[in-house]
């Protein structure tokens, strides 16, 4: 048995066999084409997502740092207040042996003058 191809059924052949072959690498890269957008559709509804829950989370901190900077305010001038009241309620345990030093020495002096006194009076008497 033999086949018998003139040049044109040849060409024919070559051309329809390239025709397909097209054909398949266009539907093939519409499928990947077609993938792709959707890959990127998901991207975009994902960093959007993400935006908007950025964008929450700081709104949410910026309260939160604003509700933060007032008490912070409200700590600051409340330890003012203590360190103004503070001479007032507390004394240095140097103070206070100081001021007692000198309480006993005026009452020794006291005593002093009182023992003078009782001696005195008693030789004149």
């Amino acid at each position: 048995m033999t086949v018998q191809l003139e040049l044109w059924h040849l060409i024919t052949l070559l051309l329809a066999f390239f025709g397909c072959v097209g054909a398949f690498g266009k539907i093939l890269i519409g499928q990947f084409e077609k993938r792709l957008n959707e890959r990127f559709a998901s991207q975009d509804k994902a960093r959007e997502t993400g935006s908007k829950a950025l964008q929450d989370t700081l709104n949410q901190h910026l309260i939160d740092e604003r509700k933060t900077a007032a008490q912070m305010v409200s700590l600051e001038r409340d330890f003012l207040t203590w360190k103004a009241e503070l001479p007032l309620q507390y004394v240095r345990r140097e103070d206070y042996v100081r001021n007692q030093t000198i309480i006993e020495a005026k009452l020794d002096a006291v005593a002093l003058k009182i023992e003078n006194l009782q001696l005195r009076g008693v030789t004149n008497a």
